[in-house]
């Protein structure tokens, strides 16, 4: 059998057009649902629904008992769409909060290490080794006990916890672009600290540092879910999906939907962030 030869001289995969059709499809499905929730999260105000630690009827009522409310009510017949989305507003603000924090100060962190070396890469490398050699869930327990939990503290810590993944990164891609030519010809030419850092080594590392930063907000979702389940998250009575789950675990012989909910949520979310992330590392790596 004999294959078609392009005009580029090789043989096309008819396997690869569908598996492409399929990866657009799927990142096309997550931007989609974290638009939605995105959309909720900013404008539940205008929703009709009841106040999310408010009763808004009876206790375990069933799934499309009622509307608005049709995802039911929990164990003390507060709305469980209303603390889904109001919890979708607290987990994605802690989660993009802190994963900008951690992306920035990283970042930078990561091209002066690259960029001054010497004695200045070498400190900044100890005080990464530093914040590593804590193990993070007795940092952030920590954390916890001597601060006042909340969605500004998770923000703060979870950003300063997962900066030195970022600084790793940034550096490994600004090392690679030292020794590029445009790089050498600025520095030939004069160019001063300033424009050889923000103008011609920082442009190179965002496109890897924000498809690293789109996986690592799935993360911080799910740490902030972990932490809100074991109480020392955010407070109640505000909502969390991790402490819905908390809360559902008594109930879920009668009424498993409120685990199921949140935990759906929680998972559709993190799915969705990883396939936009892999989805936009591989076009990173294509350009």
């Amino acid at each position: 059998m004999t294959a078609t030869i392009t005009a580029a001289g090789t043989s096309p995969d008819p396997a690869v057009a569908p598996r492409q059709k399929r990866r657009g499809a799927a990142f096309w499905l997550a931007t989609g649902w974290l638009g939605l929730l995105a959309l909720l999260a900013l404008f539940v105000e205008l929703l009709p629904l009841a106040a999310p630690d408010a009763p808004a009827g009876a206790p375990n009522l069933p799934p499309f008992a009622a509307f608005p409310e049709f995802l039911g009510t929990d164990g003390i017949g507060r709305s469980v769409l209303s603390r889904l989305v109001h919890g979708a507003r607290i987990s994605l603000t802690v989660s993009i909060g802190a994963t900008l924090l951690a992306a920035v100060a990283g970042g930078l962190l990561g091209v002066l290490a690259a960029y001054l070396r010497g004695p200045a890469e070498s400190a900044i490398g100890v005080l990464l080794d530093t914040v590593l050699a804590f193990p993070p869930l007795l940092l952030l327990l920590a954390l916890a006990a001597v601060v006042r939990p909340g969605v500004g503290t998770l923000v703060a810590s979870l950003g300063l916890l997962f900066v030195p993944p970022f600084a790793r990164l940034a550096k490994a891609a600004a090392l690679s672009r030292l020794s590029r030519e445009y790089f050498t010809a600025a520095r030939a030419l004069g160019a001063g600290h300033g424009r050889l850092l923000f103008r011609e080594l920082l442009p190179g590392c965002v496109a890897p540092v924000a498809s690293y930063a789109v996986v690592m907000a799935a993360l911080m979702i799910m740490v902030e879910g972990a932490l809100s389940f074991l109480g020392v998250g955010i407070p109640p009575p505000a909502p969390s999906w991790g402490a819905m789950i908390a809360a559902g675990k008594d109930f879920l012989a009668v009424a498993p939907q409120l685990v199921l909910v949140p935990c759906a949520a929680m998972f559709l979310t993190v799915l969705s962030f990883n396939t936009a992330g892999e989805r936009l590392r591989a076009r990173g790596e294509d350009a």
